[in-house]
Order: C-alpha cells, then sequence, then structure tokens
C-alpha cells in the first residue's frame, strides 16, 4: 500500500492521527497542497477529484475519501476499535462521527475556504458572507458537545474513536478559519486536553 498524504491539510491528518492510534506505518507520498501538488497529473489520475488522502492498495486500487481509507484500514487492523465494536456501538460511532463532521468540521472548513486570502484561488467563488455564516454555526456545535462530554468521556461513548478524531482536526483548524476557541466550556476542554496528547495528535 501506499498512501499520497497531504500534510496538516483537515481530510490528510485524520487519516494521519487514525494511523498513529492504531500503529500503522504505511509508506507515503508527500504531497505540498500548498503548491498545488494535489492537482498535479500523478494525483489527478488517481483521483480526478484532486483531492487527498489518496490510498493505493497493492493490487491498484485507489481509495480516496479519508473516513474510508480508516474503515478500510480498521478491517485489516480491527484493535484498537476505532469505529465501534459490536452493532449498537458502531451506530452511535457513526452516528457521532456524522454528527461531528456536518455540523462542526465542514463548518471549519467553510470558514477557513471562503474567508482566508490564501483560499480564493481555490474556493471559486469564494462567499465571505458563507464563510461568516459558519463560524458561530461551529461554537453552538461545540457548545452542544460540551453538554454531551459532561456525561461521557469521549465523544461517542467511553472510548476513543474516529469521531475523536474528527473533532480534534477541526479544533486544530479551528485557528487557520479565524474562529477563536473556546475556553469557558469545561467539559471540551477537559476531552481536548485528553485527546491532545493521544498518538498523532500534535499537529
Amino acid at each position: 500500500m501506499k498512501l499520497y498524504d497531504g500534510g496538516r491539510a483537515p481530510n490528510p491528518r485524520r487519516v494521519s492521527v487514525f494511523l498513529a492510534e492504531k500503529g500503522i506505518d504505511l509508506p507515503r507520498v508527500p504531497v505540498d497542497m500548498g503548491a498545488l501538488g494535489h492537482k498535479a497529473p500523478e494525483v489527478a489520475a488517481l483521483n480526478p477529484l484532486m483531492q487527498l488522502p489518496v490510498l493505493v492498495l497493492d493490487d491498484g486500487t485507489v481509495l480516496t475519501e479519508s473516513v474510508a481509507i480508516c474503515r478500510y484500514l480498521e478491517a485489516l487492523h480491527p484493535e484498537p476499535p476505532l469505529f465501534g465494536t459490536d452493532p449498537r456501538d458502531q451506530a452511535i460511532v457513526e452516528m457521532w462521527n456524522r454528527r461531528v463532521e456536518f455540523n462542526f468540521f465542514a463548518a471549519v472548513a467553510a470558514a477557513f475556504r471562503h474567508t482566508h486570502p490564501a483560499m480564493k484561488d481555490w474556493e471559486v467563488p469564494q462567499i465571505p458572507a458563507w464563510g461568516e455564516a459558519n463560524r458561530p454555526r461551529a461554537l453552538a456545535f461545540l457548545d452542544h458537545l460540551d453538554g454531551e462530554l459532561g456525561t461521557r468521556r469521549f465523544i461517542a461513548g467511553d472510548r476513543y474513536t474516529i469521531a475523536d478524531i474528527t473533532a480534534l482536526v477541526a479544533v486544530q483548524f479551528m485557528k487557520p478559519a479565524r474562529i477563536d476557541r473556546p475556553t469557558h466550556l469545561k467539559h471540551f476542554s477537559r476531552w481536548l486536553e485528553e485527546v491532545s496528547v493521544r498518538p498523532g495528535a500534535a499537529p
């Protein structure tokens, strides 16, 4: 297998943190997204959407989309289980990962892509009003998440999962998205302190 890795970009980061949690070491092809390396012919031939990460299997199969890649690796390396254990647990993890993706991860990404000057040639058309509208959406979800984290250790239960990885990467992306991280949310702050020292968590 070979992983085309986009470094600190959010979706490649999700796979990198996942690999670190699993203790998996894959050959990597670093791609400089700042220099538009994801649009180079080699990457575009693998993924016509020109997005990273991309995992190329030994038989030539190409997998894209960070969660799909993580699911494949989970099937090969089931311990520790980051997508849940029994059917009920797996559904809960899926539910929370989707909630985090749609309500937080995507909002932070929209704020960055539609307001940051460096993204004006990437996000065409760049709509600053949409970026601004997503800043309060991201913060509102963190307020909701704080209440949930008052009832359990991690986002989907008492075990660290892909939902925590998705949320951690989004939190780390708040700074370039110019969204101030709330400090008054005590349960969220407790969670963030704990997950930030886990394998691969440092940005």
